[in-house]
Protein backbone atom coordinates (compact mmCIF):
# COMPACT_ATOMS: atom_id res chain seq x y z
CA UNK A 1 0.00 0.00 0.00
CA UNK A 2 2.83 2.38 0.82
CA UNK A 3 4.43 1.77 -2.60
CA UNK A 4 1.15 2.66 -4.37
CA UNK A 5 0.79 5.92 -2.43
CA UNK A 6 4.38 6.87 -3.19
CA UNK A 7 3.88 6.06 -6.88
CA UNK A 8 0.69 8.16 -7.06
CA UNK A 9 2.40 11.01 -5.26
CA UNK A 10 5.35 10.80 -7.66
CA UNK A 11 3.05 10.83 -10.72
CA UNK A 12 1.07 13.79 -9.36
CA UNK A 13 4.29 15.68 -8.63
CA UNK A 14 5.64 14.90 -12.11
CA UNK A 15 2.39 16.10 -13.71
CA UNK A 16 2.40 19.30 -11.65
CA UNK A 17 6.05 20.01 -12.57
CA UNK A 18 5.27 19.46 -16.26
CA UNK A 19 2.35 21.90 -16.14
CA UNK A 20 4.44 24.49 -14.31
CA UNK A 21 7.30 24.11 -16.78
CA UNK A 22 5.02 24.59 -19.77
CA UNK A 23 3.35 27.69 -18.31
CA UNK A 24 6.66 29.14 -17.11
CA UNK A 25 8.17 29.04 -20.61
CA UNK A 26 5.42 31.29 -21.93
CA UNK A 27 3.39 28.60 -23.70
CA UNK A 28 -0.24 29.57 -24.23
CA UNK A 29 -2.94 27.85 -26.21
CA UNK A 30 -3.78 29.72 -29.39
CA UNK A 31 -7.00 31.59 -29.27
CA UNK A 32 -8.86 33.76 -31.70
CA UNK A 33 -7.69 37.34 -32.07
CA UNK A 34 -9.87 40.18 -30.79
CA UNK A 35 -10.16 42.40 -33.86
CA UNK A 36 -11.52 45.97 -33.73
CA UNK A 37 -15.04 46.85 -34.94
CA UNK A 38 -13.66 48.45 -38.11
CA UNK A 39 -12.41 44.99 -39.15
CA UNK A 40 -15.55 42.98 -38.38
CA UNK A 41 -16.44 42.79 -42.09
CA UNK A 42 -13.55 42.14 -44.46
CA UNK A 43 -13.17 41.45 -48.14
CA UNK A 44 -10.03 39.35 -48.58
CA UNK A 45 -7.91 39.51 -51.73
CA UNK A 46 -4.90 37.19 -51.86
CA UNK A 47 -2.67 36.79 -54.89
CA UNK A 48 -2.08 33.16 -55.73
CA UNK A 49 -3.85 30.16 -54.32
CA UNK A 50 -3.03 27.23 -52.14
CA UNK A 51 -4.01 26.72 -48.55
CA UNK A 52 -2.99 30.16 -47.24
CA UNK A 53 -6.13 32.05 -48.38
CA UNK A 54 -8.39 29.31 -46.94
CA UNK A 55 -6.49 29.25 -43.65
CA UNK A 56 -6.57 33.06 -43.35
CA UNK A 57 -10.28 33.21 -44.16
CA UNK A 58 -11.05 30.46 -41.63
CA UNK A 59 -8.98 32.17 -38.92
CA UNK A 60 -10.73 35.50 -39.55
CA UNK A 61 -14.12 33.82 -39.25
CA UNK A 62 -13.02 32.11 -36.02
CA UNK A 63 -12.14 35.57 -34.71
CA UNK A 64 -15.72 36.73 -35.34
CA UNK A 65 -15.05 38.47 -38.66
CA UNK A 66 -17.47 38.15 -41.56
CA UNK A 67 -15.43 37.48 -44.69
CA UNK A 68 -17.34 39.03 -47.57
CA UNK A 69 -17.24 37.81 -51.18
CA UNK A 70 -17.26 41.38 -52.53
CA UNK A 71 -16.23 44.81 -51.30
CA UNK A 72 -18.86 47.39 -50.44
CA UNK A 73 -20.11 49.85 -47.82
CA UNK A 74 -18.82 49.13 -44.32
CA UNK A 75 -16.41 46.45 -45.57
CA UNK A 76 -12.67 46.73 -44.98
CA UNK A 77 -10.21 45.37 -47.56
CA UNK A 78 -7.41 43.02 -46.54
CA UNK A 79 -4.98 42.92 -49.47
CA UNK A 80 -2.28 40.25 -49.66
CA UNK A 81 -0.43 41.06 -52.90
CA UNK A 82 2.39 38.64 -52.17
CA UNK A 83 2.67 35.31 -50.38
CA UNK A 84 5.73 33.45 -51.64
CA UNK A 85 7.91 30.55 -50.57
CA UNK A 86 11.62 30.28 -51.38
CA UNK A 87 14.33 27.77 -50.61
CA UNK A 88 18.05 28.32 -49.93
CA UNK A 89 20.82 25.82 -49.36
CA UNK A 90 22.57 26.21 -46.03
CA UNK A 91 25.39 23.69 -45.90
CA UNK A 92 27.23 21.30 -48.13
CA UNK A 93 28.32 17.78 -47.35
CA UNK A 94 31.14 15.86 -48.97
CA UNK A 95 31.52 16.14 -52.75
CA UNK A 96 29.49 19.37 -52.73
CA UNK A 97 26.23 17.69 -51.76
CA UNK A 98 23.71 19.99 -50.15
CA UNK A 99 22.68 18.63 -46.76
CA UNK A 100 20.62 21.46 -45.23
CA UNK A 101 18.01 23.80 -46.65
CA UNK A 102 16.02 26.74 -45.41
CA UNK A 103 12.43 27.35 -46.50
CA UNK A 104 11.57 31.07 -46.49
CA UNK A 105 8.08 32.53 -46.52
CA UNK A 106 7.36 36.18 -47.20
CA UNK A 107 3.92 37.75 -47.05
CA UNK A 108 3.02 41.38 -47.70
CA UNK A 109 -0.35 42.78 -46.67
CA UNK A 110 -2.26 45.95 -45.86
CA UNK A 111 -5.78 46.88 -44.79
CA UNK A 112 -7.90 49.74 -46.06
CA UNK A 113 -11.24 50.84 -44.70
CA UNK A 114 -14.47 50.97 -46.66
CA UNK A 115 -13.67 54.61 -47.42
CA UNK A 116 -10.23 53.81 -48.87
CA UNK A 117 -8.39 55.11 -45.79
CA UNK A 118 -5.40 53.03 -44.69
CA UNK A 119 -6.24 51.17 -41.46
CA UNK A 120 -3.07 49.04 -41.40
CA UNK A 121 -0.16 50.31 -43.49
CA UNK A 122 1.72 47.89 -45.76
CA UNK A 123 3.47 45.21 -43.71
CA UNK A 124 5.96 42.50 -44.64
CA UNK A 125 6.39 39.37 -42.56
CA UNK A 126 9.31 37.00 -43.16
CA UNK A 127 9.52 33.52 -41.64
CA UNK A 128 11.79 30.56 -42.26
CA UNK A 129 12.44 26.99 -41.19
CA UNK A 130 15.52 24.84 -41.70
CA UNK A 131 15.63 21.15 -42.51
CA UNK A 132 18.16 18.45 -43.36
CA UNK A 133 18.16 16.88 -46.81
CA UNK A 134 18.55 13.15 -47.20
CA UNK A 135 19.62 12.24 -50.76
CA UNK A 136 18.53 8.63 -50.14
CA UNK A 137 14.92 9.62 -49.30
CA UNK A 138 13.67 12.18 -51.81
CA UNK A 139 10.01 11.27 -51.20
CA UNK A 140 10.44 11.98 -47.49
CA UNK A 141 12.10 15.30 -48.31
CA UNK A 142 9.13 16.46 -50.39
CA UNK A 143 6.81 15.50 -47.55
CA UNK A 144 9.01 17.36 -45.08
CA UNK A 145 8.90 20.53 -47.21
CA UNK A 146 5.09 20.28 -47.45
CA UNK A 147 4.83 19.98 -43.68
CA UNK A 148 7.15 22.96 -43.21
CA UNK A 149 5.10 25.03 -45.66
CA UNK A 150 1.87 24.09 -43.87
CA UNK A 151 3.44 25.07 -40.54
CA UNK A 152 4.65 28.38 -41.99
CA UNK A 153 1.17 29.08 -43.40
CA UNK A 154 -0.34 28.45 -39.98
CA UNK A 155 2.21 30.67 -38.23
CA UNK A 156 1.80 33.39 -40.87
CA UNK A 157 -1.98 33.48 -40.40
CA UNK A 158 -1.51 33.88 -36.66
CA UNK A 159 1.10 36.63 -37.18
CA UNK A 160 -1.27 38.56 -39.44
CA UNK A 161 -4.16 38.24 -36.97
CA UNK A 162 -1.97 39.40 -34.10
CA UNK A 163 -0.84 42.43 -36.13
CA UNK A 164 -4.47 43.27 -36.90
CA UNK A 165 -5.32 42.90 -33.23
CA UNK A 166 -2.37 45.11 -32.23
CA UNK A 167 -3.42 47.73 -34.77
CA UNK A 168 -6.84 47.83 -33.14
CA UNK A 169 -5.40 48.13 -29.65
CA UNK A 170 -3.13 50.98 -30.69
CA UNK A 171 -5.82 52.85 -32.59
CA UNK A 172 -4.41 52.29 -36.08
CA UNK A 173 -7.42 50.31 -37.28
CA UNK A 174 -10.01 52.84 -36.17
CA UNK A 175 -11.40 55.14 -38.87
CA UNK A 176 -10.80 58.86 -38.28
CA UNK A 177 -14.56 59.51 -37.89
CA UNK A 178 -14.81 56.96 -35.04
CA UNK A 179 -11.60 58.15 -33.37
CA UNK A 180 -12.83 61.76 -33.10
CA UNK A 181 -15.96 60.76 -31.15
CA UNK A 182 -13.99 59.36 -28.19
Amino acid sequence: MSFMKARCLFQATLLLMSVLAVTACGFHLRQSAALPPSLQRIHLTVSGGGEFPRMLSRALETSGVTVEDNSGPGIAELHVPMAAFGTDSLSNGGYVRITEYSVHYQVKFDVTGHDGQSLVPPQTINMSREYSYDAANTVGNASQVEQIQHSLNDDMVQAILFRLQAAGKHGLAVPASAASTH
